[in-house]
């Protein structure tokens, strides 16, 4: 068997074991089914992967770019085995079923990769068996197999399961205008399917929450093996925390230093505190007073993405690409996850939207709540968060992932490589001179990085450790100076999701990294190191593991 027959039926196996992985890549041959999430499921796939490690551990001969999409194969399939075997996190975490169910959905619903009847058609057959996948669910959740089910992950569940029956409603609304026999499927589909997400929110509060005792804390040595299979890093989890521990007093000294140049211009004849953290507080506080009105966020991070390309057109700072991007509320299922993200098409959807979604304030807060969070969403930190997201950020890097040849480097897209290039490029763009003609910019870019710090402090001290809610909150308040209604969703996604958030620190210590190579190659050839052509090296290859980009750029 070639090597291309090998991936090729790999593949096959993946999206047929795996359909909501298929439908976000863009394979939409199983868009109507769900995963077997019982244990039957789970012996299979596991079976599956098994074989295929031997297939690929038995492949030789192979090419340069064969090798590294063997090794790419290679370390994804020990990871899926991991999460299988070994985290299981469908027996402890219900939220994982919200976001199962909520992506199966939303990626048939919003995205025109066919036409709107086989697209509902589709999602008919999803909500047709979505009243079995919960039964399956409730089953593992009362299993007692391996951890106890987290009562944090169950409070969560129990919040974002709703915007499950939203999409099932959503269907509804666009099956008005669809032929009558996908109509009339959609409707009878929807309607068993709102009760089964009802029921099964009913119980999640009424029968598990009661006795779901379990720790959102993974614990160290699964929190170990997760870090090595989740991130795949070149540095250890330890060496990770020291590297964090020491940028956590850098860039904080580095903010003191410009906040004191900024103090004249922005306070004035107001007494200069001696204390630094003081000092940059206080002018961060000034700086947090320009912010839009809540209803006015989308149309503020529109508007500064169409200056922002025009500033890289303008330096010929990388390539710009036509994939429609549109800047979108955060679907309900996601809320609980973050206040902004990305949620691309995948690799085989070639050229279609992207979301940059951001959360808007929970209607039940305070007003000072709303405040707090658009103070924190200020307008500087908003130009950050744009190029983050958008440009240069995500949207760019994986619109060129989309066009790699590739297809594990870009199916399987890491998010050490995916966060790292998102905050390492935003440095980039301090460097080649956006906003140089407002230094309030680099201190609100460095309070951003300082928040990628203490995300990995966090995680790694939540998981391994028994970092408390005071301490957090410190960390991220007194000392990362966020706005405390950023720091508290931060503190539930920390508990949420685990060695996550270490990928945007992390990943940008491996680009600047990767950078500092390039520089000392092109000085050592006697050549000019150009911006363009290296960034445009970096996203080419599709969004592999830290170890793969530097094996294709360097060798070995």
């Amino acid at each position: 068997m070639s090597f291309a027959d090998a991936v090729d039926g790999f593949f096959a196996g993946f999206f047929r074991l795996y359909p909501v992985n298929a439908t976000e890549a863009g394979n939409h041959e199983h868009d109507h089914v769900w995963p077997d999430v019982g244990e039957r499921g789970t012996a299979e796939r596991l079976a599956w992967l098994a074989e295929a490690r031997g297939t690929f551990e038995g492949t030789d001969g192979l090419n340069r770019e064969e090798e590294i999409d063997r090794q790419v194969l290679l370390r994804e399939i020990d990871a899926l085995r991991f999460e299988e075997e070994d985290l299981d996190e469908p027996s402890w975490s219900p939220i994982v079923y919200s976001y199962l169910l909520g992506g199966g959905l939303f990626a048939l619903l919003s995205r025109e990769f066919a036409s709107l009847n086989d697209r509902l058609a589709s999602a008919a057959g999803r909500m047709e068996t979505l009243p079995a996948l919960l039964a399956a669910a409730r089953q593992n959740l009362t299993s007692g197999r391996g951890r106890a089910v987290s009562a944090f992950h169950v409070e969560k569940a129990i919040v974002t399961m709703p915007g499950v029956a939203d999409l099932c409603r959503t269907a509804v609304e666009m099956a008005a205008d669809a032929d009558d026999p996908i109509r009339d499927r959609v409707s009878a589909a929807a309607d068993p399917a709102v009760v089964a997400v009802e029921a099964f929110v009913t119980w999640l509060r009424e029968e598990l929450q009661p006795t779901a005792d379990g720790d959102y804390r993974l614990g160290r040595d699964l929190y170990e093996r997760k870090f090595h299979h989740a991130l795949k890093a070149t540095i250890t989890r330890a060496e990770l925390e020291a590297r964090a521990a020491a940028a956590y007093d850098e860039v904080r000294a580095e903010m003191a230093r410009i906040a004191a140049e900024l103090w004249p211009s922005r306070i004035g004849d107001e007494p200069m505190p001696d204390d630094p953290d003081q000092l940059t507080r206080r002018v961060l506080d000034d700086i947090a007073q320009d912010h839009p009105r809540a209803e006015d966020l989308l149309d503020y991070c529109r508007a500064e993405h169409e200056r922002m390309e025009g500033f890289i057109r303008e330096r010929d700072l990388i390539g710009l690409a036509d994939d429609p991007l549109q800047i979108i509320w955060t679907p309900p299922f996601l809320r609980a996850f973050g206040g902004a993200m990305l949620i691309p098409p995948g690799p085989l959807d070639k050229g279609l939207d992207s979301f940059f979604a951001i959360t808007p304030p929970n209607p039940e807060w305070s007003d000072e709540q709303v405040e707090s969070m658009l103070r924190e969403n200020n307008d500087r930190s908003l130009r950050i968060l744009t190029i983050h997201e958008a440009v240069p950020g995500h949207y760019l890097q994986l619109a060129w992932s989309n066009r790699c040849d590739s297809l594990p480097r870009a199916v399987f897209g890491s998010g050490v490589f995916a966060e790292g290039w998102a905050v390492y490029v935003t440095q980039v763009m301090m460097d080649v001179g956006y906003g140089a003609d407002d230094p309030a910019l680099m201190l609100s870019h460095w309070k951003y990085f300082l928040r990628a710090v203490t995300n990995t402090l966090m995680d790694i001290r939540i998981h391994t450790g028994g970092m408390t809610e005071d301490e957090a909150m410190t960390m991220m308040v007194d000392g990362g100076f966020q706005e405390r209604s950023e720091a508290t969703e931060k503190w539930a996604r920390a508990r949420l999701s685990s060695t996550q958030l270490c990928e945007y620190y992390l990943g940008s210590v491996e680009m600047a990294e990767i950078e500092r190579e390039a520089r000392g190659r092109a000085e050592s050839d006697g050549g000019e190191f150009a911006w363009r052509p290296f960034l445009e090296s970096v996203i080419s290859h599709g969004t592999p593991p830290m170890p793969v980009i530097r094996d294709i750029l360097f060798g070995g």
